[in-house]
Formats: structure tokens, sequence, C-alpha cells
């Protein structure tokens, strides 16, 4: 016959064996007990619970921007007998106001250079810049870029807290990001949402598109400012939103929660231009063009459907090389086309004066040619 276990020597056993556990745990790991204490870490099987770190490496970086600029407005001059008024030839006399826009910033190199949006300081003849810790600068612009709504600003300094341009960074649809800025003035706000869409156009460019979308509220004043992800990283720069006003940053009416920011792939390669040669050169072709229509069955998934020629500009590269408005362009430099986007972003990346072959259709009929490309006109 087993004798029976003794209940006391059993819980005895369990405690000492528990303790020499807790204490090997303390031991080899000590800040787990100050983790238990605070509750849940800052990740947890993967899982963000907060995104404090991400804004302490982030946030320095960014500053708000209060750009003056003088407009002028008509006034309009009152008569009180309204017969004098209409036949007196008085009527609006033009004032000169000085009016301030809000925006934001975002130090990219610790010498002072910043990237912010084109609309922001467009016509600003003074730029205030308040950084993170209160102080107040001057900058100047370096050059803008109304095409991808990009501006480089400078101001004195040395040691600042720069986030990295990196082109490659990662974003995909599902990540968090926080949007960090100056809306209504209030400086250093953080919002999280996160990426709705990659690739997306409005239309409001003439020059190809490629924004990310997000639903972090983005508000007046958000513009210029940092989309980065949950590590703190740069990812893209603040620029647009739907919204229910009806606005030029605004593209549409009675939406929510959708506002757009310029990925790093193409804020990086507008900065390291303007940097360099204080503008952007892009190449032209000297056409405007819409996707080419596809009949039901004639074209295979994921076949190039090319652009159709609608307008010619007379003397440009187009013009020059013979084509025709209602020509279908299939190839561009030996490449296929797969819409206007696409033949948009091929032409922009190639330098004026390149020469590059091209292949399409006119009224059914394939023809091939040679098209030197010439400087883009600027958009403003």
């Amino acid at each position: 016959m087993r004798p029976r276990p003794r209940p006391l020597l059993f819980l005895l056993q369990s405690a000492v064996v528990g303790l020499a556990g807790a204490f090997v745990v303390l031991y080899l790991a000590p800040g787990w007990a100050e983790r238990l204490r605070n509750g849940p870490a800052a990740e947890s099987n993967g899982s963000v619970f907060s995104y404090a770190d991400a804004v302490r490496r982030a946030s320095p970086s960014v500053v708000s921007i209060y750009a003056d600029r003088e407009v002028t407005v008509p006034m309009t001059v009152m008569v009180p007998d309204a017969t004098t008024q209409r036949f007196s030839g008085i009527t609006d006399v033009p004032t000169r106001r000085r009016l301030r826009a809000l925006g934001s910033g975002v130090i990219v190199s610790e010498d002072g250079f910043m990237l912010t949006n084109h609309h922001v300081v467009l016509g600003a003849e003074q730029i205030e810049v308040v950084l993170w810790d209160g102080r107040v600068t001057r900058a100047q612009v370096v050059g803008s870029d109304p095409e991808t709504d990009l501006a480089v600003l400078k101001m004195e300094g040395s040691g600042l807290p720069a986030l990295k341009l990196d082109p490659e960074v990662a974003s995909s649809v599902g990540d968090v990001v926080l949007a960090i800025g100056n809306p209504f003035g209030l400086s250093q706000t953080v919002t999280q949402g996160i990426v709705s869409g990659l690739g997306r156009s409005t239309g409001k460019h003439a020059f190809a598109e490629d924004f990310i979308q997000t639903d972090a509220a983005i508000n007046n004043g958000n513009s210029g400012g940092a989309l980065v992800n949950a590590r703190g990283e740069l990812i893209g720069i603040n620029t647009l939103v739907l919204s229910r006003r009806s606005d030029e940053r605004s593209v549409l009416s009675g939406a929510e929660g959708i506002g757009f920011a310029i990925p790093m792939r193409i804020a990086a390669q507008i900065f390291r231009e303007i940097r360099e040669n204080g503008v952007v050169t892009r190449g032209w072709i000297g056409a405007e063009y819409d996707d080419a229509p596809v009949l039901p069955g004639s074209l295979a998934p994921g076949s190039a459907r090319g652009v159709a020629l609608r307008g010619i500009y007379r003397g440009g590269p187009a013009y020059a090389a013979g084509l025709r408005a209602g020509d279908v362009l299939l190839e561009f430099d030996r490449e296929p086309i797969a819409d206007q986007a696409s033949l948009r972003t091929k032409e922009a990346a190639l330098a004026p004066g390149s020469k590059i072959n091209i292949a399409g259709l006119r009224a059914g009929v394939p023809f091939q040619g040679e098209l030197e490309l010439i400087q883009r006109p600027s958009s403003q």
C-alpha cells in the first residue's frame, strides 16, 4: 500500500519551487517585474499597444510653419443712396492685406534642410519656423515643385534632429501610421490611423500621382508634416485631404477620413534634385493623353493597354516626331505602356534631350519612330 501524500509538505514544496523560479526569472530579466507592474508592454506577440517611442523619435524633426504673404482684395465702397452708388462709378477699391498660412515641415538634414508642401509656401514673403522645443527662426525657400506639391526650405542651424529620407522604406496596406503636424496652429499634434491604400490618384495634378492614402486625421495646418510608421520612420509627407469643406486642398465634398501623403520614393528624389540644382527637371513629349479604350476581349489580363493621344502641342517633341491626335502609343523607350500614369512616370524620369523609340497604332496600323524629349513646362 502506497503512503498517502501529506498536503502540507506538498504545498511547501510547491512554494519553494515557485520562489526559486521567480528568483531565476528576476535575476536573468529584471525588467519583467517593472513591465508587469506597469501593465501591457509596448509590444506583445507583435501587437503594438503604445506608439510613444515612435513619437519620441519622429516629433522633434517636425516643425510648424507660418508663411506670410500679401494679397490684393477688393473692398466695396458703400454709398448711402443706391442710385448714386450705381451711377457714381465707385465700385471696388483694391487694398493690400497680409495673410498667414499655416503648415508643417519635416527636418531631413542636420544642417537645416526641410521638406514641406509647395502650396504652404507659395507666394510667401516671409517664412517663420517654430521648432519642437519652442525656438523660432526664419527659413528660405531653396526650391519648389508644384507638380508634386513639394518644397525644400533651409534654416540656419547644425546638429538638428532629422528624419532619414529613405526611398526604399516599406509601406503596406494595413500598417499603422502616425500623422504629426501643426493642425489649426496647435503644433506637435499626433493622430493615428492606418495605410488605407497605395498608389492613389486624385486627378488634380497633371503629373503622375502615387499617393499613400490614410485615415489618420489630417486638418488645416497638417500640410507638409510627417507621416511615420509605428517605428517612427518617415514614410510620407502629408499633402491633401478629402473633407466636407470644398477648398483648394479638399478634392471631394462629403468625404471623411481620407487623406493623402507623398511617398518617400518621390519625396527623396525631389529633395535631392532641388537641393543640388534648385529646380526639378523632367522630360516631356509635348502631348496630352488618356488611357486607350479597351474593347471587351481585346486584351489579355495584365497586358499593356497603351495611351490614346488626344492633343499634340505644336512645335513640341510629339509634333516633330509626326504624332497625331488619335494615335495610340503602346511602347515608350522600348518598354510597354500600361496606362497614362505609367507613361507620365516614364517621361518624367528621363532627362530633357533624351532620344527614345516609340511604337504604336494609327487607325489600327502599327508604326514606329523616334522622339527627343524637352524640359516639361512648369504648371504654374
